[in-house]
């Protein structure tokens, strides 16, 4: 079984989807982490990061592994080094890039047929794997995931201004929805959860009712008619019975 995990930056993706995929005992994939980890080796092995038909020609030669939480490239683990500023500043070399992504999105699909999946992105849900059985939109407020994190830099001693962080935030998601290649978009059939004012475990909580009722229905193959005549569907409730999402899901007796 394949669960994909897209949504914004700050939505918290990498660090849920890891929590899900290790409350199913799935694989878990971070997407991010391969394209952030082609940058990292052309910045180190100094590749003409604006050439991009040299890029991609040097980043196709690549041995890239993924194991859960690590990233190794040609055996080299560079888990580490993924998140250095110098790597996101010139990240946009690679993720736009149509044949990088493509040699990624081929490199995912191989990590699929390995067993049942949990991989977050960007575009998992609409291009890497268009037909996964369940399809999840992770999304919060910008000012929720600038609020984040502004108190996650504030524990590193950055000094920041929370309205700095904010405008940046939405800066990224005005980016990110119109990138040429691998846009942010939601999938028409993907569940959308909204996390603003829920905890890491609440969140991975409901994603796991989700993913199990996915699995149920595939069991019990296709949805039978109500007595009124439509599917047996009801509103995505929260750990608290609260409305957190929008889309639909069945309801399991």
């Amino acid at each position: 079984m394949i669960v994909t995990i897209d949504g914004p930056a700050g939505a918290g993706k990498s660090t849920v989807a890891l929590g899900l995929a290790e409350r199913l005992g799935f694989r878990f994939l971070d997407t991010g982490a391969m394209y952030r980890a082609v940058a990292r080796t052309a910045l180190a092995r100094r590749w003409p990061m604006e050439d991009a038909a040299e890029l991609a020609r040097r980043s196709a030669a690549l041995d890239i592994q993924v194991a859960d939480d690590r990233v190794l490239v040609d055996g080299e683990d560079v888990t580490d080094g993924l998140r250095e500023p110098l790597v996101a500043s010139n990240i946009h070399f690679v993720a736009d890039n149509p044949a990088i992504r493509e040699q990624l999105v081929r490199l995912q699909r191989a990590r699929s047929e390995l067993g049942d999946l949990v991989t977050e992105g960007r575009d998992q849900g609409t291009v890497a794997f268009p037909d996964a059985e369940c399809k999840i939109f992770l999304t919060a407020s910008a000012e929720e995931r600038a609020k984040r994190r502004h108190d996650e830099l504030r524990l590193r001693d950055v000094d920041i201004d929370y309205e700095t962080v904010l405008e940046d935030q939405r800066e990224r998601d005005r980016r990110d929805a119109e990138r040429p290649v691998g846009p942010l978009v939601q999938a028409e059939d993907a569940i959308v959860v909204v996390t603003d004012g829920l905890t890491r475990d609440e969140v991975i909580e409901h994603l796991e009712r989700l993913v199990r009722n996915a699995a149920e229905r595939i069991r019990r193959g296709p949805a039978q008619p109500s007595a009124s005549g439509g599917e047996r569907r009801g509103p995505l409730r929260g750990p608290g019975g609260e409305s957190i999402g929008g889309g639909l899901e069945d309801e399991i007796p």
